[in-house]
Parts: C-alpha cells; sequence; structure tokens
C-alpha cells in the first residue's frame, strides 16, 4: 500500500463512539492525565448533545473530525502554552516538535529556521565562551613552556581584556537568547493558527 493511502486509512474518522475515543485517548497520551481526562469528557458532552438531537455516532464523529488530527492540535497548543508560561530548552523542543506534527510543511517552515536559529546563537555562545577562558590558555602556555617569558604579561594583559569582553558578551546573550526564544515561540504559535485556520475545537 503506497504511504498517501496508509495515512488517508490511519486519518479515517471512526464511526462509533467507543473508536472515537480509543484513537484519542492513545493519541493524547503526551498530555497530563487530568488534562487528557477533561478533554475525553468534552468530547463525551458532544456525542451526548449530539444524539439527543438524533444524529448517529458516525455523523457526530465527522462533525469533529479525524482524532489524531484533534490530538495533534490540542498538543501543540499545550506545548505551545507551556512553552510561552515557562521559556525552556526542553518546552521549545517540545513545542517545536508539536507543531512539526501539525503538517509536513512544516518541516521547512518551522524546523528550518529553528535550526537556523540555534545554529546562530551557538555560535555566538561558542564564541563568548572562549573569550572568557583565554586566560586560562596564556597561563596553560606558560605552564607547559610554549610561551617566551617576555611575551607572558603581554599575552596575559590582552587575554583578561578580551575574558572581560567575553563576560560582557555572555551577558547580553543570556537576554538575546531569551529574546529570541520568546519570538521563535511567537512564531510557533502563529504558524499553528495559520494551519489550524484559526479554529479551536471545542474541547479546549
Amino acid at each position: 500500500m503506497p504511504a498517501w493511502q496508509r495515512k488517508l486509512e490511519a486519518e479515517r474518522v471512526p464511526v462509533t463512539e467507543n473508536q472515537f475515543f480509543s484513537e484519542l485517548a492513545a493519541a493524547l497520551r503526551g498530555l497530563p492525565a487530568e488534562e487528557r481526562d477533561d478533554i475525553l469528557q468534552d468530547f463525551r458532552e458532544h456525542f451526548e448533545v449530539g444524539r439527543a438531537e438524533g444524529r448517529s455516532d458516525e455523523e457526530i464523529a465527522r462533525s469533529l473530525g479525524a482524532p489524531r488530527q484533534i490530538a495533534r492540535e490540542l498538543l501543540a497548543a499545550h506545548h505551545l502554552e507551556r512553552a510561552e508560561t515557562r521559556i525552556t530548552a526542553g518546552n521549545i523542543l517540545r513545542a517545536v516538535w508539536a507543531v512539526i506534527g501539525l503538517s509536513f510543511f512544516n518541516l521547512v517552515v518551522v524546523l528550518g529556521p529553528f535550526l537556523g536559529l540555534v545554529g546562530f546563537l551557538l555560535g555566538l555562545w561558542v564564541t563568548g565562551i572562549s573569550l572568557v577562558v583565554s586566560p586560562l590558555l596564556v597561563v596553560a602556555n606558560a605552564a607547559l613552556g610554549r610561551l617566551p617569558a617576555a611575551e607572558l604579561l603581554l599575552d596575559l594583559f590582552i587575554s583578561l581584556t578580551l575574558s572581560g569582553i567575553g563576560i560582557l558578551i555572555v551577558i547580553g546573550l543570556v537576554y538575546v537568547t531569551r529574546a529570541f526564544a520568546k519570538l521563535f515561540v511567537s512564531y510557533l504559535r502563529f504558524n499553528a493558527q495559520l494551519v489550524m485556520g484559526g479554529v479551536s475545537h471545542a474541547a479546549r
């Protein structure tokens, strides 16, 4: 079976309430148990209201959509909220992964900028830290006899100056990294809303 057919089969909408909730619960296993139970209860209410209106389980399920897609959107919203509340590397990575899961196209529009930003910041951090530890290299070279005594004081003075600059760079990078992280999380939020059409599920 071709990959696109397997994907369509995996994304089919279940025809019974039990099938719907079995798939939805399995797809939401990445959420905390309490939050997952609240979501499932909200969707059970949709089925109850739908039956009261005379609709079948299949009609209700189709109106809600494929459980796996619902779960992907809910997981993305959950991880984005956590990343916005507390900026940490772990929260941002989970948010990036969740948003990528919303659309194959996000491999380009999310993963690409993310890797570029990480590479840029990593380069700055390596530069700053290298400057901070530069006096240690001078001392190590002097201890190993690789540095003439006449040049020791000059090289030590230069390295201490560079170390001071490096400390300022590192301090600045703390704020720059946090600012870029917040900006990128906002970009993830915008991307997620764009992919989902700006429409939230009633269960949120």
